[in-house]
């Protein structure tokens, strides 16, 4: 590849990294935004009204569009029936009852893996490439978000007897989230990130308000007792923490990879610090800085481009093999 062609190649990734930075920001925000419901709705009901509002944003936005709904095959029905299991209602479940057993922080140490996941399922899985650098990025992401995360909360590692469900449960994000992540790829390039993320948001729904509903928690009469804060927090948790953010995410993979684009998350605790500070009064430590720059000097080691010698090994590999 030529300077120019690399050099072109670096300016057409750029949004999608802007994107992707911007998503994870956002979901940064979902921290915050949660904070105002916990008091007010049970883990299981906000999840459910924070997918309705999701899903209604999506239907919305393919009607403004005029963008049919696309008609999936029978096997596409599979495939997005995993992903809305995997991604919208296992993970939820996962994560809202794990904050049972431990604190948000513990949990967000736990999620901080889901880079590193990724990154080893799609070498397992697909045999896409771990360089030496996508390597000592993720774990650099991964440090830096730890950085973050126990400085926030030093005493976040001392849990009680019953902490490792809480433990396994949220590992059972890390997973659910790796099964949303790596089994998009097939849908994302014949329906697209769009309709892939509204149908997988449309059956995670409708596997989450049938659980509410078995489980008695549906109540009229808690929606009627919320107030602007908490409405204001399920717009922001399901029109931009869900909709909009689950299609950039999606976008992202489809151009530039699920390890790629998966290490980004590890902007989440930095973005919940920083609006903490912002918008909580929350004090920045000198550790969470440096645990700052640790999760942005990763991201660009997994997403630097490879220098000309290493795009001539991989050539002659794929030629010998």
């Amino acid at each position: 590849m030529s300077t120019c062609e690399q050099s072109l190649s670096r300016q057409t990734d750029v949004p999608v990294y802007l994107k992707l930075a911007t998503v994870t920001m956002i979901w940064g925000g979902t921290f915050v935004a949660g904070r105002f419901l916990a008091d007010s709705l049970s883990p299981l009901f906000a999840a459910s009204l924070r997918f309705l509002l999701a899903s209604a944003a999506l239907l919305l936005f393919l009607l403004l569009t005029r963008v049919p709904l696309a008609r999936p095959s029978p096997r596409q029905w599979l495939q997005l029936a995993l992903l809305g299991f995997s991604g919208i209602f296992f993970y939820n479940l996962c994560f809202f009852y794990g904050l049972h057993y431990i604190n948000a922080s513990r949990a967000s140490l736990i999620v901080a893996l889901n880079p590193a996941v990724i990154g080893l399922a799609s070498w397992l899985l697909f045999k896409e490439r771990l360089s030496r650098a996508k390597v000592a990025g993720i774990a650099t992401c991964i440090a830096g978000a730890s950085l973050v995360i126990v400085s926030r909360n030093p005493q976040l590692l001392a849990g009680n007897s019953d902490a490792w469900i809480g433990d396994l449960l949220i590992l059972g994000c890390v997973l659910g989230w790796g099964i949303y992540s790596l089994c998009s790829r097939e849908l994302n390039q014949s329906l697209g990130p769009v309709q892939t993320v509204t149908w997988s948001i449309l059956l995670g729904t409708l596997m989450l308000w049938l659980t509410c509903a078995i489980r008695g928690e549906v109540s009229l009469a808690v929606l009627a007792s919320l107030g602007p804060s908490q409405w204001l927090s399920l717009m922001y948790l399901g029109v931009l923490g869900s909709a909009l953010a689950y299609i950039g995410y999606y976008d992202g993979i489809r151009k530039i990879g699920a390890t790629r684009s998966g290490v980004f998350i590890a902007l989440n605790p930095l973005t919940a610090v920083i609006l903490g500070a912002l918008l909580l009064g929350e004090q920045l430590t000198l550790a969470m800085y440096l645990g700052g720059g640790l999760v942005l000097a990763g991201i660009y080691l997994c997403n630097k481009p490879l220098a000309p010698a290493g795009k001539k090994r991989i050539l002659y590999r794929r030629r010998t093999n």
